[in-house]
């Protein structure tokens, strides 16, 4: 009788941790450079046949494991997260400090308070101290910005701002049109972009900044768009009502399982009586 109350509970416990999952996605839907993130589900059996033969003691044999304790051996578990990185759309906008990046695993490079910050989120907008800097408020920096530790600075008299495919801005001479090479903003690729680790704001921290360096040639840079999130909001509902049905399912057969322990105690019960 309890294998299967607590299988059941297992099994809720995982289907609310999918519903926070989901809901943070669709309230990110609208988020620019939001990345979907999803879970794997496993089962503790699935995952026992396939380390139980590289246990060192010798006594956990395949013959051995017969005799395991089973209670919770089919009650799915979350066994992995992992985030979706892939493109999203992109929206025209009218902002020349609006940039997007056409290609998967590249990010600008932000400087906060708690140190370097990877984003995919290219809103920018130039402070009261000229920086460009995210919808936080945290700077954006340039490709130099490990030798001059600064970031990248626009004037007033900056009435034009124009940015090539490769990250590199130019602005207009003042008086004129003629444009001239200004600072070329921090395009990095990491090495492993599912080690990065979500901290909020939308933004991402690596735990090797020393190995980032710009790249010089990505050909990935739209001025003037926005990445939109890459949410399949379709998907998030149909996956919400799936979870909602499977807690409504674990529910009623915990309240099956105890209904029938407490069935079987009191009968044991009355007949000691």
């Amino acid at each position: 009788m309890q294998t299967g109350y607590y299988s059941s509970a297992a099994g809720m416990v995982t289907q609310f941790n999918r519903l926070d999952t989901i809901a943070n996605n669709l309230a990110n839907v609208n988020t620019a450079g939001f990345k979907e993130e999803n879970l794997v589900v496993g089962d503790f059996m699935r995952i026992y046949q396939e380390k139980r033969d590289e246990l060192e003691n010798k006594n956990n044999t395949k013959e051995a494991a017969a005799f395991i304790n089973r209670t919770m051996t089919k009650a799915p578990q979350i066994v992995d997260e992992y985030t979706d990185f892939s493109v999203g759309n992109m929206d025209k906008s009218s902002n020349p400090l609006d940039m997007a990046l056409s290609k998967e695993g590249l990010f600008f490079v932000v400087k906060t308070p708690e140190g370097i910050r990877l984003t995919r989120d290219g809103s920018f907008s130039m402070n009261d101290e000229g920086k460009l800097v995210t919808k936080q408020g945290y700077e954006v920096l340039g490709d130099d910005y490990f030798t001059t530790n600064d970031g990248i600075t626009l004037q007033e008299s900056d009435s034009v701002v124009s940015v090539d495919k490769n990250g590199q801005i130019y602005t207009n001479v003042p008086g004129s049109l003629s444009l001239t090479p200004n600072k070329k903003l921090f395009i990095a690729q990491p090495q492993n972009i599912q080690n990065l680790q979500k901290v909020g704001d939308n933004l991402y921290k690596t735990d090797d900044v020393a190995s980032l360096e710009p790249l010089e040639s990505t050909g990935a840079l739209k001025q003037g768009f926005v990445e939109k999130s890459n949410v399949n909001a379709v998907k998030m509902m149909t996956q919400l009502i799936e979870t909602n049905r499977l807690v409504g399912m674990y529910q009623k057969a915990m309240d099956t399982q105890m209904n029938d322990m407490n069935r079987d105690a009191i009968e044991k019960l009355a007949k000691k009586a």
